[in-house]
């Protein structure tokens, strides 16, 4: 993800995935349902790092911060995410 818009997106389809309401995670998050949706929707020119670490910790999400380009394709990413789960549990 490189902009905002893309990561409002992708909190949005989080929250869909989980079956939640925007308000039900603005408010379990501490923050307004309208900012939460101006977010998703992109229309945001600003979404605190506060406001979106808390929003992603009720959707059991985490930020990842990667090198520019680095990313891979999907099938890499769960492969990759696959052999540190599976190193993870061996130890």
């Amino acid at each position: 993800m490189q902009t905002l818009q893309e990561l409002g997106e992708a909190v949005a389809n989080r929250r869909r995935s989980l079956g939640l309401k925007q308000a039900d995670v603005a408010a379990q998050a501490g923050v307004t349902a309208e900012s939460l949706s101006r977010f998703e929707r992109g229309r945001s020119a600003e979404f605190g790092s506060r406001k979106l670490l808390a929003v992603l910790a009720v959707l059991g999400a985490e930020l990842d911060v990667i090198q520019a380009g680095q990313s891979g394709n999907l099938d890499e990413l769960r492969r990759e995410r696959a052999q540190a789960q599976d190193r993870s549990e061996r130890s």
